[in-house]
């Protein structure tokens, strides 16, 4: 099933909680255990286990305590599948409760675990499994967003109109499926210096990504790629015979579906095409020292300038109450579609991603816009406030978007009201979700999501590094 249909809601939980402010501290302060029995764990790693604990010994804010040691840990504990082949790691990465292994979850839930590997190498090879697996899928389909372990397998999305092949879940094109694999791969290059990763077949899918990105900028035609599907759900479906409404061919990139898996109104999305450009440099970089190709090197370096003109011209609007911001989706005709939505990499994101300074002006300004009641899925309620989008409905935040808003923010008032409304939301779960209803967080979906849950483990060890002070 795709993750619309996987959109569960938990039962209210008790009155007593409730008068808590859905925080599950009890009167005596304990905490019951939800995380995964050891027995039952897919993959333990001595680093993350110590990291757990010194947390736990030196953050006084037990609840914060205890969510750090369920969330965590999550995508090792519940996730992965890891397994040598051919003599070369592999590991498969579900997103939760979806057999299915996405390239932006898979990277983006293993991303938090990087700074630990040096410490631990069965850690370390855990995440060039992942690199691996990454690599066979792309060579298999470079416009499909998620696979699955067994290669012969055949989708229930198998009547989509668009090439499905075995061992593909779902064919929907998103830049950044494309992207998070480089940004992965990258810091993982520059941490380890381990090259084994990256031999011909990963250098070959490098090959195709650039391809690819220069298929969907559309100069001379649509490309090869088109998706339609018979369904009442209206973000599922791609107008103008699976192609999306037209777009003027002025160096963007188009992509089909946005990161929530729901398609654009206008092809250019634009955090995606920053994210591009980020990548094919980190890209080039490594093409260049690791296969000396000065050739491949120029042609990633080359459609990377060309996307930052065009996102210089097309994708920054002049907006009358915040001036400079910059625009979600554009066709290049002149439309654009002023939001976020909040799944990554969305607007917010693009500092934590590498892709702008959070100081620059232009972000800041849209910052601003975004949020506030001037973005259409920023959603203000009695027990938080935070950014949502389509793929869950009105009126439902998303953890993911208060995390990235407080790893990109600047001041530490905004970064511990962060810190609070996720403490308080989890609806006594002890874990992150995909959504939650601005008024009652026990409306919540997906309860096994563990992306949102590693994420949220990242941004407590960031903030226990850097300003401890804020997790008292």
């Amino acid at each position: 099933m795709n993750r619309s249909q996987f959109m569960q809601q938990a039962s209210l939980i008790s009155a007593c909680m409730m008068m808590n402010d859905f925080s599950f501290a009890a009167a005596n302060e304990s905490f019951p255990v939800v995380r995964v029995p050891p027995a039952k764990r897919k993959f333990t790693s001595k680093a993350i286990e110590d990291a757990i604990l010194r947390f736990k010994k030196n953050v006084k804010q037990p609840e914060l305590a205890w969510l750090f040691e369920n969330c965590f840990p999550n995508t090792l504990d519940t996730t992965v599948e890891f397994e040598m082949l051919n003599n070369r790691p592999d590991t498969y990465v579900i997103t939760g409760d979806i057999d299915a292994m996405w390239l932006r979850d898979s990277s983006a839930q293993v991303w938090p675990y990087l700074p630990f590997i040096l410490d631990d190498k069965p850690l370390q090879q855990l995440i060039a499994g992942v690199i691996n697996r990454q690599t066979k899928c792309i060579l298999k389909d470079p416009y499909a967003n998620a696979f699955y372990k067994d290669e012969t397998r055949i989708s229930e999305w198998k009547s989509d109109l668009t090439m499905m092949l075995p061992g593909v879940h779902e064919r929907k094109w998103e830049i950044d499926s494309l992207c998070y694999p480089i940004r992965l791969a990258y810091h993982y290059w520059k941490l380890t210096g381990d090259k084994s990763p990256f031999d011909e077949a990963w250098k070959n899918a490098i090959v195709l990504t650039l391809k690819t990105f220069k298929e969907q900028q559309r100069k001379d035609n649509q490309g090869p790629y088109h998706f339609q599907r018979t369904t009442a759900w209206a973000t599922d479906g791609v107008t103008m015979s699976g192609y999306g409404y037209p777009v003027k061919p002025v160096g963007l990139i188009c992509s089909t579906f946005r990161p929530s898996d729901d398609a654009t109104v206008f092809s250019f999305l634009v955090p995606s095409n920053y994210f591009a450009v980020t990548s094919l440099r980190q890209a080039a970089e490594m093409v260049l020292s690791i296969w000396q190709d000065a050739a491949l090197a120029a042609s990633l370096t080359d459609l990377a300038k060309e996307v930052t003109a065009a996102l210089q011209q097309y994708a920054i609007i002049n907006h009358e109450s915040f001036g400079k911001v910059i625009a979600f989706e554009v066709n290049g005709f002149g439309s654009a579609l002023l939001m976020d939505d909040s799944n990554v990499p969305n607007i917010i994101s693009l500092p934590y991603l590498g892709c702008i300074d959070g100081t620059d002006a232009v972000y800041v300004n849209t910052r601003k816009m975004l949020l506030s009641d001037n973005n259409p899925f920023f959603f203000k309620g009695t027990a938080a406030q935070g950014i949502g989008g389509p793929h869950a409905g009105m009126n439902m935040i998303w953890p993911m978007s208060i995390i990235m808003q407080g790893l990109t923010a600047k001041s530490d008032i905004e970064i511990k009201s962060c810190v609070e409304m996720l403490r308080k939301t989890h609806a006594g779960t002890g874990f992150m979700h995909e959504s939650f209803h601005k008024d009652n967080p026990a409306k919540f979906t997906r309860k096994w999501f563990a992306w949102a849950n590693t994420l949220f483990g990242e941004f407590l060890w960031e903030l226990y590094q850097t300003k401890p002070a804020l997790l008292s």
